[in-house]
């Protein structure tokens, strides 16, 4: 029987509308199989480049009625959505520039050399898409990280057809958003099924374990991505799956810059939190601030700011159960306090607060770990420390995570200062700080905050486990190199090799040609 799919609206809880069903495996085999035939239109450069763009025109025709409907799934608001849209069709755009570039194709020539020992064989390297990718959408970014979000337009741009699984809090967002890929596709003279959408929990599973899908891209909780990474993993065919899964994005203050500037600090700190309502996946979640005067004085501004914001709604009611649940049991402990308790508000809203606990609490571990866990939603925990080794050993206790940031006093940040001891005032520590975030995250920060990441050929959106489970990023140019492997052929005649690879360079591409590059 089939199980209808319902757009809800998260400021009420009630039904919007039935978008679809729920896709069956045989639904997903069609899907999977009519993307897979899509393979050989998608491996002219050319197309692909116009279909990228011509998405991006797609969906910002269909604006209005994207924003509109997105707002009325996720709660997130006109303004913000209409960034978001504008992220997304710079998002296209800017794949479209790389792969007219071709330097995401990694041309290696060397030419055959007896001379060398041992002879070095003619050898030519480039790479090529893997395949059908499986896309899940994220809950929190409806349009950037969904549908036709960054892993859609890395895959189609390394030439890769997408399945997406839509995600359940905003199923017509999806539809709208497939639909104007689709017609980008068929206006550029493409097959429609280089993107193909299925709905369903059971269909997502489906999909990760299907022979004809070569890699999985995921943005989502540690538990779901976990899941379906051991299914990934669990194939008799292995694939690639690079997920999202979670982050803390530990900040750490020190003496020095909380002196210099608590009241700017204490305020960009309530800004940063609660973007999206503490819904974005860099949300600071952990704040290491020291003890003391100039500690106090920047908690005092984060609880005055806090105390001002208005309650907003999470974007499903099981988030919001989760994220009361989450902030009761981290209240119960001990040495736990809430200077401006993450509460339930009217209707379906909460109201975003935040924790304090010593950070020597943290650093002997036990059942204060959960502090240590992100709570998904206006909530951050501020740990307040005695020293930098206190702080240091706090840090020793986190998992991978997106980003780590340090904000450093103005000498620190220049290096002028003398080298510092255990009290965090000199460039020693600085650097010490600095060292220790960078073994833990992606991006680190200095002196700003981690809300925000920009679509550049620098970025990199990933870390260690349980952050991602790839070293790759989603978001930059080089987020394209997820879909891709490299083949070497040996002793190939001109005639045999793929046009990337003749001597003659027919397509301009850059490349390095017997240790040496050429543009």
């Amino acid at each position: 029987m089939a199980v209808p799919v319902w757009s809800v609206d998260p400021r009420t809880g009630k039904q919007r509308d039935q978008v679809a069903v729920e896709a069956a495996t045989a639904d997903v085999d069609a899907a999977v199989r009519a993307a897979h035939a899509a393979r050989a239109a998608l491996a002219d450069r050319t197309a692909r480049i116009a279909l990228l763009r011509a998405a991006a025109e797609e969906l910002e025709a269909a604006r209005e009625e994207i924003v509109a409907t997105a707002d009325a799934e996720t709660a997130l608001g006109p303004v913000r959505l209409n960034g978001e849209l504008g992220r997304t069709t710079y998002q296209l755009c800017a794949f479209a520039d790389e792969v007219s570039d071709g330097g995401y194709l990694d041309v290696i020539i060397d030419h055959a050399d007896a001379s060398l020992t041992p002879p070095r064989p003619d050898l030519r390297r480039y790479r090529i898409p893997l395949g059908v990718v499986a896309v899940y959408a994220a809950s929190n970014f409806p349009l950037a990280f969904s549908v036709p979000g960054g892993d859609t337009a890395s895959a189609l741009a390394a030439g890769c057809p997408v399945v997406v699984k839509a995600h359940p809090d905003h199923p017509a967002t999806s539809e709208l958003c497939a639909a104007a890929l689709r017609r980008a596709a068929a206006r550029t003279g493409l097959p429609e099924d280089v993107v193909r959408l299925v709905h369903g929990f059971d269909a997502g599973v489906e999909l990760v374990r299907h022979p004809l899908v070569a890699a999985a891209g995921f943005t989502g909780s540690i538990r779901g991505g976990r899941a379906l990474f051991d299914a990934a993993a669990a194939r008799p065919v292995p694939i690639p799956f690079h997920g999202e899964l979670g982050s803390l994005n530990p900040v750490v203050v020190t003496e020095a810059a909380a002196a210099e500037r608590a009241e700017g600090i204490g305020g960009g700190l309530a800004g940063s939190m609660t973007m999206g309502c503490g819904q974005f996946c860099t949300k600071p979640g952990l704040v290491l601030a020291p003890a003391g005067e100039s500690g106090d004085r920047l908690l005092a501004v984060l609880a005055e700011t806090l105390g001002e914001a208005a309650p907003g709604p999470l974007l499903d009611a099981r988030m919001r159960e989760a994220f009361l649940a989450g902030v009761r049991a981290r209240t119960e402990l001990a040495d736990v306090a809430a200077p401006v308790l993450a509460a339930e508000g009217e209707g379906q809203a909460v109201g975003a607060g935040f924790l304090t606990v010593p950070a020597a609490r943290l650093a002997a571990g036990g059942a204060h770990e959960l502090l240590l866990e992100e709570c998904f939603g206006p909530v951050t925990v501020v740990a307040r420390y005695r020293d930098t080794d206190e702080a240091v050993a706090v840090l020793a206790k986190l998992p991978g995570n997106l980003t780590a940031t340090l904000h450093l006093g103005e000498r620190e940040a220049e290096g002028a200062g003398e080298t510092g001891d255990g009290g965090g005032s000199g460039d020693g520590t600085a650097a010490r700080l600095l060292a220790e975030l960078t073994g833990l995250a992606g991006r680190v920060l200095v002196n700003g905050w981690p809300t925000g990441v920009a679509v550049a050929p620098a970025q990199h959106h990933g870390g260690p486990y349980p952050a991602t489970t790839s070293t790759s990023t989603s978001v930059g140019a080089t987020a394209i190199e997820r879909w891709l492997r490299p083949v070497a052929y040996q002793d190939t005649p001109q005639a045999l090799l793929p046009p990337e690879l003749h001597d003659d360079n027919p397509l301009g591409l850059p490349r390095r040609v017997d240790g040496r590059r050429e543009s």
